[in-house]
């Protein structure tokens, strides 16, 4: 059996290598290695993708979303509602523009912001909500989009992990994960969905305006060479990453496609199980694209059971093993563990297993084996 990954890079390199190599060759043969043809071709080629009007590359996913939030003109102490279990970049932009960040709980199901939570935390100070699409699984747009229009709040999707979901609506019809708020961040991080080979991350918004200044804010505040019409920082996607990524876009629907058929025997092998609760995935579930696979393990150790399958050569982790509303760096008093319930439950059950393009049926009973042999 080849070795297991946690993200099996290398392999899904080796099958792309040719286009992918021909395409960085152009940057090189070019020498257009800052805002070249390569950026603007894929730019042009994402927004054909998420039926969006505007991209806007950048440097990386945690920059997207405080570009985001700087375009939007947030001024210091207005509060920003955004989901308590979620890696840190959410909120750390957040503090870093001087707003006041708004932790709220978590739905025990779907792991992604809390609805009734959202509601309870709605202030006159409010002015935006940040939903995050944890995992690959798209938070419940309707819902969040009807409480930011009766509050005439911005809602800034975080969909980092979630490219190529899609999110549907009560009347049928399906909108990319991304292109529903007012405007959206992602990341291009290597380990993503859809991921180049260092840094890299992108904007999205359907608003002139809004697209218009944001353009301006990545690159200095300049919309002509030398003339600094807002305040900016320097933030852009190199070409040789969007080279990567315009060679790997074509193939997005069908590394989701691999993660959902990975997941569907994953939780075929865990179902009925008394200490696991799997994710749910059915035959045409286009709503998850599984960036992680990640188990509640319930009524055992969790702990025991990750070192268990890192004993056996397995890579796991756990995300997110601390809530931020408890991490040193965003304590406040205003928060109540009795708000937070969902999230500290999850932090003591949640394990992430391998979760790539490149699984095989080997590999992944192999890993469904080794965590019923514990969990026996």
């Amino acid at each position: 059996m080849k070795k297991i990954q946690m993200v099996d890079l290398k392999s899904q390199y080796e099958k792309i290598k040719s286009t992918v190599d021909a395409s960085i060759q152009e940057v090189l043969d070019t020498t257009t290695y800052i805002n070249g043809p390569k950026v603007h071709e894929f730019q042009k080629n994402l927004e054909e993708y998420l039926d969006v009007k505007h991209v806007i590359p950048c440097a990386n996913g945690t920059d997207a979303l405080q570009i985001a939030m700087m375009g939007l003109g947030l001024q210091p102490g207005d509060e920003v509602i955004t989901a308590d279990f979620t890696f840190a970049a959410t909120v750390e932009v957040i503090a870093l523009l001087q707003l006041t960040p708004v932790l709220v709980d978590v739905d025990v199901v779907n792991m992604n912001i809390s609805i009734d939570a959202i509601k309870k935390a709605i202030t006159p100070k409010t002015k935006a909500i940040v939903p995050v699409h944890l995992f690959g699984r798209a938070a419940n747009m309707e819902a969040i989009m009807a409480i930011a229009k009766e509050h005439n709040l911005y809602v800034i999707e975080d969909n980092a992990q979630a490219i190529g979901a899609n999110c549907k609506f009560s009347d049928g019809t399906k909108k990319k994960a991304g292109t529903i708020g007012h405007v959206s961040s992602t990341s291009f991080f290597p380990s993503k969905n859809l991921g180049c080979y260092g840094d890299g991350g992108a904007i999205f918004t359907n608003d002139d305006a809004l697209a218009h200044t944001i353009r301006g804010i990545v690159n200095h505040g300049m919309y002509v060479r030398y003339h600094h019409d807002v305040v900016g920082v320097n933030s852009r996607l190199d070409s040789i990453q969007a080279a990567v990524l315009n060679a790997k876009l074509p193939l997005l629907d069908s590394y989701n496609e691999a993660r959902q058929n990975a997941a569907r025997k994953y939780t075929a092998a865990f179902e009925g199980h008394k200490n696991i609760i799997a994710p749910s995935i059915c035959e045409i579930c286009d709503c998850h694209v599984f960036h992680q696979y990640t188990l509640r393990i319930i009524d055992a150790n969790r702990d025991a059971l990750m070192e268990h399958l890192l004993a056996k050569g397995i890579p796991c982790a756990i995300y997110y093993p601390i809530p931020l509303h408890s991490q040193k760096a965003y304590v406040d008093s205003r928060y109540k563990e009795e708000d937070f319930t969902i999230t500290n439950q999850l932090v003591k059950e949640v394990i992430s297993l391998p979760m790539h393009t490149e699984l095989d049926d080997e590999q992944i009973k192999f890993i469904t084996d080794s965590v019923l042999e514990f969990l026996k």
